[in-house]
């Protein structure tokens, strides 16, 4: 095959690889959420919710706290998004003029090409600034929602605060995702066979971060319990 035609194959080979891992992701949070980090976080958060608003008063400091940390985190991502996003621009417009071309590029070297290598990766890192942007819009929200002590023992209350966190949390789940797919773009610019290569070895890797293991899946469904003992423990004592 000809140097030229690789990229026509190779590129879409590792989107295809990265798409069909991700779509088998999504299908297991869907129907096997336990099996998931994702799935397994979100009920975990859940029960931070649900601990946390049984006593808003008391632990209201430890809760605002909590998604403190979450906010400097999605921040963080944002804020290096942004910048790369603006590298990358003037990158680009710098290297548009002078027109020089890499001997190390393995592949297609036309600008139209190139033009289309660059813009991948600066979406990827805008798609990552929006979504860490609204991460930080429902952490912000659910810092106010997890300190109304109106909302003490309201069931719906609490779940309409868990499904706003774990939004947020989702949202930062899909920022980072999108560095993730930042990493065979870039490698594209060197040419279709290190992005075909390091997108087996990203869906590889997210695969071993993606999943849980029965330990730990034990381990959740423990703590579950105990906690569920421990609130009807609670409410029978407030009822005598």
């Amino acid at each position: 095959m000809e140097e030229e035609h690789l990229d026509y194959v190779l590129v879409p080979l590792g989107l295809c690889v990265l798409a069909t891992y991700h779509v088998w992701l999504l299908i297991t949070v869907l129907r096997h959420p336990i099996r998931t980090v994702i799935g397994l976080n979100a009920q975990s958060r859940h029960q931070w919710v649900l601990s946390m608003m049984s006593d808003p008063l008391k632990n209201g400091v430890l809760a605002v706290q909590t998604i403190r940390n979450n906010i400097m985190a999605s921040t963080l991502l944002a804020t290096t998004a942004i910048t790369l996003s603006s590298l990358i621009s003037v990158f680009v417009s710098s290297t548009s003029n002078s027109g020089n071309t890499s001997k190390l590029i393995y592949g297609n070297k036309t600008a139209t090409l190139s033009s289309i290598k660059y813009f991948s990766i600066l979406l990827c890192f805008l798609v990552a600034f929006l979504c860490n942007v609204q991460s930080i819009r429902y952490y912000a929200h659910v810092s106010f929602l997890a300190t109304v002590p109106t909302w003490q023992g309201r069931k719906d209350c609490i779940e309409y605060v868990a499904r706003n966190l774990n939004r947020g949390s989702y949202f930062w789940s899909l920022g980072l995702r999108a560095f993730y797919f930042s990493f065979p773009l870039f490698l594209w610019i060197f040419g279709p066979i290190p992005m075909f290569a390091c997108s087996c070895v990203i869906s590889c890797v997210l695969y071993f971060l993606d999943t849980t293991t029965s330990f730990t899946r034990h381990l959740h469904s423990h703590s579950i319990k105990e906690v569920k003992t421990g609130n009807d423990l609670e409410s029978l004592g407030q009822l005598s």
